[in-house]
Order: C-alpha cells, then sequence, then structure tokens
C-alpha cells in the first residue's frame, strides 16, 4: 500500500480536544503505547502516534476506494449519530447511527431480506400504492417504514457485505466490531484510553466523547 502525505494538522486536532482521554481510574492498560501525560487525573493521548494511524487508515480507505471497494460507517451514539450520517452521505458510504442489531452483518441473509423488504414498501409509498389499502393496513405499514427507516435507511442500498467498516467508539459499538472479526471484514476504529488497541486493523487513538473530535 502506498504511502502518501495528508494535511493532518496537530494544532487542529489540539483545538478540537482530540488528546483528551478519560479518567486514569477508567482505561486500558493495552492503550500504555498511546498515552504521553496524565493531567488533573485524565490522560493525554499522544497525538503523534494518533496522526501517524490517521493517516494509515487515509491510505487503506484511498486506496480501497480507488478500487471500488464498499464502506461502512458505524456510530449510533447521540454525539456521534449525526457526524457519522453527514460524513458517510457525502462519501456515499453506506451508515448504521441507530441502533445496531445484533446479526447485521453476521446474519446477512436476513439482513438483505429486511432490506428487500424495506426497499420494495419505500416504492410502494412512492407510487401511492399505500393509499389503496385500507386505513388500518397503510397506517400498520407506514409504522413499519419508519422503523425501517430508523433502523435501515443508511444501509438501505446496500447489496453485500462492505469491505471495510469504520467505527466510531470501539465499547459502544463492540458488537458491531465482534461481527467484522468473525467475518474476516477489516475495521478502522477510533479508540478512547479505556479500549483495546488490538482488535481492530487499524486503531486511531483519540477522544469519541466529544463531537468536534470525532
Amino acid at each position: 500500500m502506498a504511502r502518501r502525505y495528508w494535511n493532518i494538522n496537530l494544532e487542529e486536532m489540539l483545538e478540537a480536544g482530540v488528546h483528551f482521554g478519560h479518567g486514569t481510574r477508567k482505561w486500558n492498560p493495552r492503550m500504555a503505547p498511546y498515552i504521553s501525560a496524565k493531567r488533573k487525573g485524565i490522560h493525554i493521548t499522544n497525538l503523534t502516534r494518533t496522526a501517524r494511524f490517521l493517516s494509515e487508515a487515509c491510505d487503506l480507505i484511498f486506496d480501497a476506494a480507488s478500487k471500488r471497494k464498499q464502506f461502512l460507517i458505524v456510530g449510533t451514539k447521540n454525539k456521534a449519530a449525526n457526524s457519522v450520517a453527514r460524513a458517510a452521505i457525502r462519501a456515499r458510504c453506506h451508515y448504521v447511527n441507530k441502533k445496531w442489531l445484533g446479526g447485521m452483518l453476521t446474519n446477512w441473509p436476513t439482513t438483505e431480506t429486511r432490506l428487500h423488504k424495506f426497499r420494495d414498501s419505500r416504492t410502494e409509498q412512492k407510487t401511492g400504492g399505500l393509499n389503496r389499502l385500507p386505513k388500518r393496513d397503510a397506517a400498520m405499514l407506514k409504522r413499519q417504514l419508519s422503523r425501517l427507516q430508523t433502523y435501515l435507511g443508511g444501509i438501505k442500498y446496500m447489496t453485500r457485505l462492505p469491505d471495510i467498516v469504520i467505527i466510531v467508539d470501539q465499547q459502544e459499538e463492540y458488537m458491531a466490531l465482534r461481527e467484522c472479526i468473525t467475518l474476516g471484514i477489516p475495521t478502522i476504529c477510533l479508540i478512547d484510553t479505556n479500549c483495546d488497541p488490538d482488535l481492530a486493523d487499524i486503531s486511531i487513538p483519540a477522544n469519541d466523547d466529544t463531537i468536534a473530535s470525532i
């Protein structure tokens, strides 16, 4: 994989608070190599290492995108949800930003069936098909559509398993990460000082609790 130059600005990362970790009592000892200091009971992440792994992640994504690989971005906690959706839509990626449904990847045939049903229902709604149904049936179908949009809206056009999964907050999205590990899908993961850096293919040490950092 060729290495490229990416405009990663350490001052901007400082201003965004990327370096702030969790309290020193709430940490994973495996994160020790990525921590540069302690300040007022909080671990401080080494931003030089953050920049290095961020650059590696950019190289991987660039190469994969040039080969038309499919990406899935996962970030379901409230602070990350909107940023995840905006970034994914801008990059034309699939995303999950509300709730990870167990087996979404490892039980792909079931997920695929749900997606087919979702797309068919959306088509029926757009073509006025719901107006021809009894009111009770139409109302029930609209509720189902609303639920499917909430949980599957970001992957409604996904027709196969993703080639790379990008995860915001390892602990929050642990179920998604385990499914990727089971299936051998490469992962890029944002990890705070309470995470395990050995679980993802590329772990980027950073503050995963603030919108600016994410």
